[in-house]
């Protein structure tokens, strides 16, 4: 730092204490003199002054200087917009960072990486391609715009119209500043990065994060620079490009110590970033004896890759701080948002791949390895998918080569010796699957970036024709070949499960697989055949090299198998290309056949070890082996592993000798000592349990490798349709997951399936669609499709299925599925069908040697044994095997192989040195078998059996022996050897036309064989076909189940053989092979003719009938299981008729305490506990099972019909003041203004909002049994879904959720038949009677268990609902509260029942609600505790209703408040308040005439309010007319009040002022007033009294229900359609009581809104949603919270109110609880029903538990997509948000969704 003397520093002084802008004006004008010598000089010393790095970066006066001086005169923020004016950008460019979401669309897509911002899609035309949403896991950038990676039809309005091109040239002194000020900007940042770089290994407190931190603002002011535009972007390339600048300011001026420290601090981290310094490659070179003298894998490329970076410009030491800071976000995104530049993105591309060694090399030592791996992808994508640019540094910069080279290095970093085979002398490196880097996929990254590059032709074209790269990569292969390797334990369990597993499938799939598919789909046409030919020489090589290192010759080393064989498959898969694709001859590529044999070894050693482990032989391994064996084979895997392994062997058995490979296969599968002639054998290899399952594997991957086309010349569209058929035959799938189970042939990452089209197609073709269906009480369904019925018939392929089944159980299902259709379709109806046989494909004309494996004499000595095996019953056969036995004959008949004339004339003194005479199963099926050697331990049977006859015919027998071939247990091991070595010795001319060669005489005897064997003839006598025809018999169970003419009437019907089970099977056969040969067709029916005598497995040993009889016991013991499964099935199914039956009359007596046949006894109840049946008493009561449950659902009812709209923009809004419970509350509020407050709480009902709803599920209980029941499940130490401390149980019976009991009243039944006696007393008398009962003093009961369990349940009730919804009064606590409550929620009950039964009564009946109904029980208890509050009699309702007081009782004290008028009070309160308060049970004569006394009232109510609505004219018109006759009590009843009330009423509401109101429309709105009031009463009485209720069409309910109620005569009163006056019965004047209530309304102030209430409520809704979820989506997923102001995580929706949370935001917690559980107290008193924005699933909170119901919102397949994975559009499912809205409405959320669980207030 320079002292402060002179002159510039004195300038720089002045100019700092001037205001900015003042300063950068005055700059700026200096600036652009034409000599700007002395303004350059100010602006620098300006800038030294101000950008000083030795300044803590925190201190942002140096920012605001930048700012200013950029944007000279005008502030920042206009500058940015006058730039931006200039923008030229033709692309968009936006860049995102994870968890954004963005846009795909495949059908505009060129790269498969596309994506674009939501603004692009939405402002393009998508419609109709194939699209989804995604959240972004790396982020990325938008490509609107950018014709290299997107088709130009796919951009948006703005890019498609290149905006940017016609813009105006910028001025050249607009961004003059700009160029002068920011590259001293750029480099102070420069400078205070190098200076808080710390290596990792040094000893000083590394935070980088902190030095980060500090620079954010620098940072994001030059991201703000870089959304400026096109115009910033260019100065900005100009100034981080230009190589002077930087050499002038990087160093920093020599007499600066502090710059020159910095730039030390620089070269020290530059060099510590050399790739490999010289000791680590000698390190290399020396472990890798395999390359010989080359110094490792690096000694083989240019070293310059790996060299230490030199750095020219600003913009690659940006880079490199950027790496070793490992990726902080603020510069990725600036380095991203420059893209849209040209010139920058090709520099920046090559600057990038110069640093790729060294990203790697910092990725791998990186703690954040996951964070950093997709911050680069983040920068890579948008480098490497556009083809130009990759092409360009492919060529420039040895793209290919650097990444080949730094993936190897990466794997070497983790190698270790491999223990396949040799163990000890073994050269083979592999890498070690438990490192971290494998372990973490530490190497996506790089492994993306090739994929992606390998995916432009150009690129892979280049890679294909470098053989070094080629050689190269083949070794890089080799590391996987082998990896993972699993060894069977024998004796222990293993102790530690290791799990690496995984990342071994995973980097095969990754690092082998995906490069291979990219390289194959440049491998299509005829002209790329040379590098095809290139890669398998290079294959075969690297193999033989492999071979070499793991010292294989010919045997295996036992109980290992490795499930990663790359290098086979990469093999595999070019031969298939180059026969399929490229029209190359097969055996151009081939190698000799004694390498083909080595390389069958390893994929078949996975065969058997699939078929061992599901044997149970790895059980010792772990599940982790079970693992293995299914990744291998599952559909992400399946196209790169499983798939080309049979290929494999496929090509090698069809070009090596059958017997030879039919042999290596049994041998291999360990079941040659099974395939004797003798009844008992001794196996060294398997335990007795295991032989079956091996067999059956053995056979079955036999018929798979004979049968199986995929890459034997099946078309892709063929293979489509076969893989789609087997999956959709194991199970109905949904859309998605059937596009996941379709093996995708290329990089499966990729998303686009080629030919993609015809999926949809092809799905149309094989299966039906089944929309998703709804059970109201069943789970959700989802869209699903199901085979058609054709393709059962026709294409069912067991073989594909059993290929393609991750767990054995989907076989089976697939299975059950074909017998059920067989069954419905009557094609077979008795017993189970066996696995259909089906047409093959013809083979490719390469291939067609592998039809030579099913005529090979090997092959029918096996099929000939185990059919003679299975005829006597031998242990360890079963259906499976004779199933796979006949499959194998029968592709044998099919599949003729044409023969060499010249084998046909051999000498017939050969025919008896083998079993049979020649290879064509055709000839052999026929031939006769007479005698068989075998060797047999001397326990078998067969030795004793043999002993019997006399010695010469013994002698005969033997001398005969001589000739006949020996027990082919030994063939077939000494078949493998001999032929081997024959092969290996020969030369490989003689090799190809290897005849088959005598057998040997000399029996070749294995060594160490247990030396009691010995050797025994047996006598057969049979042939295939006749062992076929007698395993007809067996199968049939018939003697001659096949006549002789039988062939005959066969010709007639050919097709009844597709489908059918053994029987039919072998019937086919035979036919075929009376079709084919003349021959068999003799040997048939000769076969047939003679009549056989039944088969009798006689002289068998016990223990063999042991083991056979096991599978028969196994089998009756699974059929008696069945059995008393389905009886058991059939009982609950009765009992619960019984118990859920609605018709039947017992349970309705104990469920309805009215029942309508009355017995003279009391009512009994069953205990479902203890189960005793008794009457209900003091001291034993019984109770009813209830849920009590807090409901808002009346309160959320409005006027309309129409659910409100949820809003989906700013306008729209959801008014809550028209709901049913804010309009009560306003009312109550008024009266309350007004009125005494106990008075008020009268004269109202509460419980529209919080009010306490109880159901039961109609079982009754002792009360003792259910505590004891409730200490049972306390101490139960399950896991439950509800909380026994807070009462919850669930019903011993049905498991209903409940959470109280509710005791019943015991009862004679005798008081039932007073109760409903007619009386003929006179209405005055009842009216006194009444008011004699309301006299009685409120008695209080004595002291039982009956009225503490009373209590008890009154508590309950209250703590079911909040403290807020039961006070309501001025001075709470008060009794007056508690009254108002209590009958309250009678009411609830009544008007929920209401809406259940859709709002009217006109359906009668009882309807379910009814059937389970406890509102009598509720009645008796709410009327035992309301006793206890006596009505002051001065006050009593009933006066006033009934008389015409003599005093006006408003004499009371002034500052008293007057009662609430009788004409604003609510008369179904009253109604219920009466009811409760007498004494029970309460007579029915009573009963009408209190219902009769308060329609009085509520007609004059409705009068009144009539007359509000009038206007005066109107009124005075009618009050004239009233001289019409008909209508006589109608006027009279209008004129008088009516004129009082006009006399009154101080304002009118004049609605209808302009429309005359008619006699009719006066008429209908009085009955619409009062039927509320007599749809309530009508309700009461039918459980009171147990009246049914009658049904009605819905224009006579009025009527309807006033006959009911006795309020009118049942009889048709035609004469006078008006019925609501006639229903009146006045006990004193009409006229003075209606003067008297009008008087008490005489000059109030709010008459006209209490008068005018509307009492109709539509039903309960709940919002409205938009059709299609992006709507939704869109607008909520980026709204700000309104507590928070901030975006939640988490958003949320109120599908009741439409308020928007956060879910398990900590942001809106109020008192501990979170916002949705908050919000679903306040909303719906403790039910929430929420939808989760991000999810599209809908969450119910109840009470403390919640639980997931499931999305309403399902694709075009009927699916849902949680979490919005697949991102696909979704459309509202009507019936499905009908079944949300219903369960809310019905309160049934807790008995239909099973999966509760509790949320801790944290949602």
């Amino acid at each position: 730092v320079q002292s402060d003397t002179s002159p510039e520093c004195m300038m720089a002084a002045l100019l700092l204490r001037r205001d900015k802008k003042s300063t950068a004006a005055h700059l700026k004008s200096d600036l652009n003199r034409t000599d700007n010598s002395s303004g350059v000089r100010q602006l620098q010393e300006l800038l030294d002054s101000v950008l000083n790095p030795e300044k803590p970066p925190a201190d942002t006066e140096a920012l605001d200087w930048c700012k200013c001086l950029i944007a000279g005169e005008e502030g920042f923020e206009e500058f940015c917009k006058t730039v931006r004016s200039y923008d030229n950008a033709t692309l968009c460019g936006l860049v995102w960072t994870a968890n954004f979401v963005a846009y795909r669309c495949r059908t505009c897509g060129i790269s498969p990486c596309m994506s674009l911002c939501a603004e692009c899609f939405n402002n393009g035309d998508h419609t109709g391609h194939d699209f989804n949403m995604f959240r972004s896991q790396a982020g990325g950038a938008c490509d609107c715009g950018d014709s290299n990676v997107m088709r130009e039809t796919g951009f948006c309005r703005r890019h498609r119209l290149r905006t940017g091109e016609n813009v105006p040239s910028v001025p050249r002194d607009l961004l003059l500043m700009s160029e002068m000020v920011l590259p001293r900007f750029i480099i102070c940042i420069i400078q205070y990065l190098r200076d808080g770089y710390t290596e990792p290994d040094t000893s000083a407190e590394r935070d980088l994060q902190k030095v980060l931190q500090q620079l954010e603002p620098q940072i994001t002011f030059l991201e703000e620079l870089t959304k400026m535009g096109g115009a910033m972007r260019t100065v900005l390339t100009k100034i981080l490009t230009n190589q002077q600048t930087f050499k002038d300011l990087s160093m920093g001026q020599e007499e600066n110590v502090f710059a020159k420290k910095n730039y030390e601090n620089y070269l020290s981290a530059l060099k510590n970033s050399g790739l490999v310094s010289v000791e680590e490659k000698a390190q290399t070179g020396a472990a890798e004896p395999t390359r010989g003298s080359e110094t490792g894998a690096l000694g083989l490329l240019d070293p310059s890759i790996m060299d230490s970076l030199k750095h020219k410009c600003f913009l690659e030491e940006l880079l490199f701080w950027t790496i070793k800071y490992e990726f902080p976000q603020k510069m990725v995104t600036f380095l991203l948002n420059m893209l849209p530049d040209q010139d920058y993105k090709i520099t920046f591309t090559k600057t990038f791949v110069q640093h790729y060694a060294f990203i790697m090399k910092t990725l791998m030592k990186s703690q954040e390895s996951d964070t950093m791996s997709n911050r680069i992808v983040h920068i890579s994508v948008q480098l490497f998918s556009n083809e130009d640019l990759a092409r360009h540094v492919t060529e420039e910069c040895q793209l290919l080569d650097i990444m080949v080279t730094v993936l190897l290095y990466m794997m070497e970093s983790c190698l270790i010796k491999s223990e396949l085979q040799d163990e000890e002398n073994s050269r083979h490196v592999v890498v070690n699957c438990s490192e971290a880097l494998l372990k973490n996929n530490t190497y996506w990254p790089l492994v993306s970036d090739f994929i992606n590059i390998l995916s432009h032709q150009s690129v892979a074209k280049k890679f294909l024709e470098d053989h070094s790269l080629l050689m190269l990569w083949m070794s890089f292969v080799s590391f996987f070949q082998g990896m993972n390797l699993n060894k069977r334990e024998l004796s222990e369990h293993v102790e530690f499960e290791s799990q690496t597993y995984y990342a071994a499938f995973a980097a095969e799939l990754e690092a082998c697989a995906q490069p291979m598919w990219g390289l194959l789909t440049h491998c299509k046409v005829k002209e790329t055949q040379e590098y095809t030919k290139t890669v398998v020489r290079y294959c075969l090589e690297t193999l033989q090299i492999w071979f070499d290192a793991i010292g294989f010759v010919d045997e295996l080393a036992p109980n290992q198998v490795t499930f990663h064989l790359p290098l086979h498959r990469y093999y595999a898969m070019f031969l298939s290309k180059a026969v399929k694709c490229q029209g190359l001859d097969l055996e151009s590529l081939l190698p000799d056949q004694e390498m083909l044999m080595r390389i069958m070894v390893h994929p078949l050693q996975i065969q058997a070890s699939l078929s061992e482990i599901h044997s149970n032989m790895w059980v010792r391994n772990g599940l982790q082996i079970k693992g293995q064996a299914m990744t291998y084979v599952q559909s992400h895997f399946c196209n790169s592993m499983i798939d080309p392994d049979i290929f494999l062997l496929q090509v090698c058995a069809s070009r090596l000798d059958p017997d030879y490979f039919i042999s290596s296969v049994f041998e291999r599968f360990k079941v040659v000592d099974l395939l004797t002639m003798a009844s008992v054998h001794q196996n060294t290899a398997l335990d007795g349990e295991q032989e079956r399952p091996m067999l059956e594997g053995a056979l079955t991957f036999l018929v798979i490798l004979s049968s199986l086309r995929i890459h034997l010349g099946m078309a892709d569209d063929e293979i489509l349709r076969a893989e789609m058929v087997s999956q959709l035959c194991m199970n109905d799938r949904t859309h998605s997951s059937l596009l996941d189970l379709i093996p995708e042939n290329p990089n499966p990452k990729s998303g686009i399936v080629p030919g993609s089209c015809s999926f949809e197609e092809m799905l149309s073709a094989v299966a039906d669609f089944k929309a998703p269906v709804f059970e109201l009480g069943g789970s959700m369904q989802q869209g699903m499709y199901t085979p058609k019925a054709e393709v059962w018939e026709k294409e069912f392929d067991p073989i594909m299925v059993i290929l393609r089944t991750v767990y054995r159980r989907d076989v089976q299902s697939a299975m059950d599925r074909y017998s059920a259709f067989l069954k419905q379709s009557g094609m077979h109806t008795t017993g189970n069908p066996w696995p259909p046989y089906k047409e093959r494909t013809p083979l490719h004309p390469c291939y067609k040697g592998l039809d030579r494996l099913l005529h090979c004499k090997t092959l029918h000595i096996v099929i000939f044994t185990l059919l003679y095996k299975i005829w006597l019953d031998h242990s360890n056969m079963s259906e499976h095997v004779l199933c796979m036995v006949l499959y194998l004959i029968e592709l044998g008949l099919d599949n003729q192989v044409e023969e060499d004339k010249g084998d046909e004339v051999r000498p017939s003194e050969h025919c008896h040195d083998s079993w049979f005479p020649g290879t064509n199963l055709l000839s052999n099926l026929h031939h006769v078998i007479n005698y068989v050697r075998v060797r047999v331990p001397e326990t078998a049977p067969e030795v004793k059996r043999e002993r019997e006859p006399p010695a010469s015919t013994s002698a005969e027998a033997s001398n005969f022996g001589q000739n006949v071939r020996e027990a082919q247990v030994f063939s077939l091991v000494a078949e493998r050897r001999r032929k081997f070595q024959e092969i290996i010795n020969r030369s490989s001319t003689e090799a190809s036309q290897a005849v088959r060669p005598k057998s040997s005489s000399t029996r070749w005897v294995p060594p160490g064989t247990p030396p009691q064997l010995v050797t025994e003839i047996l006598e057969i006598h049979e042939s295939m076909l006749s062992l076929l025809i007698k395993l007809h018999q067996k199968l049939s169970a018939k003697q001659n189940s096949l006549s002789a003419t039988w062939l005959e009437d066969m010709d007639a019907n050919p097709n009844r053989h597709a489908h059918g089970d053994g029987i039919t099977a072998i019937e086919r056969i035979l036919t075929k092979a009376a079709t084919r040969s003349h021959q068999s067709k003799r040997s048939i029916q000769e076969i047939c003719g003679k009549v056989f005598p039944p088969v009798a497995p006689k002289k068998n040993s016990p223990t063999a009938k042991k083991t056979m009889d096991k599978e028969e016991r196994r089998q009756r013991a699974r059929e008696r299981q069945q059995k008393l499964l389905a009886e058991f099935a059939s009982r609950q199914k009765s009992f619960m008729e019984t118990a859920m039956d609605v018709e039947s009359p017992d349970t309705e007596a104990a469920m309805d305490l009215g029942a309508s046949e009355v017995k003279e006894s009391e009512v009994l109840y069953d205990c479902v506990i203890c189960g005793q049946s008794g009457p209900s008493t003091e001291d034993r009561p019984t109770g009813l099972v209830v849920l009590l449950q807090a409901s808002s659902v009346l309160g959320h009812r409005c006027k309309s019909d129409e659910a409100k709209k949820l809003p989906t923009t700013d306008e729209e809004r959801i008014y809550p003041a028209d709901t049913c419970g804010a309009a009560h509350d306003v009312r109550l509020a008024l009266m309350q203004s007004f009125f005494k407050d106990s008075s008020c709480l009268q004269s109202v009902s509460i419980g529209w909002d919080g009010g306490v709803y109880v159901q039961t599920c109609g079982h009754t209980l002792h009360i003792d049994c259910h505590k004891s029941y409730m200490e049972s499940l306390r101490n139960d130490q399950v896991m439950q879904g509800f909380s026994v401390d807070k009462g919850e149980f669930t019903c011993p019976l049905c498991r209903q959720f409940a959470n109280s009991v509710l005791p019943c009243r015991p009862g004679r039944s005798t008081e039932v038949v007073s109760w409903h006696m007619p009386s003929n007393k006179k209405t005055s008398v009842l009216v006194k009677e009444v008011e004699d009962l309301q006299e009685q003093l409120g008695f209080f009961p004595t002291e039982s268990n009956l009225s503490k369990e009373m209590e008890l349940v009154i508590k309950d009730i209250k703590n079911t609902t909040q403290r807020k919804y039961m006070d309501y009064g001025k001075n709470p606590g008060s009794p007056d509260n508690d009254f108002l409550f209590m009958y309250s929620v009678a009411r609830t009950n009544l008007e929920l029942e209401l809406v259940h039964r859709g709002g009217n009564l006109c359906s009668g009946g009882a309807s379910g609600a009814a059937k389970r109904s406890c509102l009598n029980q509720l009645f008796h208890v709410l009327a035992m505790h309301m006793r206890l509050y006596s009505i002051d009699s001065a006050y009593n309702p009933w006066t006033r209703l009934t008389q015409v007081p003599c005093v006006v009782p408003y004499s009371c004290l002034d500052d008293e408040r007057p009662e609430v008028p009788m004409l604003f009070r609510d008369c179904p309160s009253l109604l219920i308040i009466f009811v409760l308060t007498m004494p029970q049970p309460l007579r029915k004569e009573h009963f009408i005439c209190l219902v009769r006394m308060l329609y009085n009232l509520q007609y004059t109510q409705a009068l009144a309010a009539l007359s509000a609505k009038f206007s005066p004219e109107e009124r005075q018109a009618w009050s004239t007319s009233g001289t019409l006759k008909k209508f006589s009590l109608f006027f009279y009843m209008i004129n008088c009040p009516f004129n009082t009330i006009c006399a009154l009423l101080l304002c009118f509401l004049s609605q209808l002022s302009s429309s005359v109101w008619s006699p009719q429309s006066i008429e209908y709105s009085l009955q619409q007033f009062c039927l509320p009031y007599l749809r309530l009463s009508c309700l009461l009485q039918h459980h009171l009294y147990g009246d049914n209720l009658s049904g009605c069409p819905e224009e006579e309910e009025f009527s309807g229900l006033a006959g009911c109620l006795g309020l009118l005569d049942p009889a048709p009163q035609p004469s006078n359609p008006m019925y609501s006056a006639s229903c009146l019965d006045w006990t004193v004047s009409a006229f003075d009581l209606m003067s008297q209530w009008c008087s008490e309304v005489t000059g109030l102030a709010d008459t006209q809104t209490l008068l005018v209430q509307d009492l109709q409520w539509a039903s309960p809704h709940l919002l409205h949603l938009p059709d299609n979820y992006n709507t939704i989506f869109q607008y909520y997923h980026k709204k700000a919270c309104t507590a928070c102001k901030k975006v939640p995580k988490d958003p949320a929706l109120c599908l009741v109110c439409g308020t928007f949370v956060c879910l398990k935001g900590l942001c809106c917690k109020q008192h501990g609880i979170c916002e949705c559980v908050w919000h679903s107290q306040h909303c719906g008193a403790a039910t929430g029903i929420f939808l989760l924005i991000n999810a599209s699933v809908i969450i119910i909170i109840r009470g403390h538990r919640f639980c997931l119901w499931g999305s309403v919102y399902l694709d075009a397949h009927g699916e849902e997509d949680r979490d919005l994975r697949r991102g696909k559009p979704l459309f509202l499912c009507v019936e499905r948000y009908r079944v949300l809205e219903q369960q809310w409405v019905s309160h049934t959320f807790d008995h239909i969704n099973k999966r509760w669980g509790p949320h801790y207030n944290g949602l």
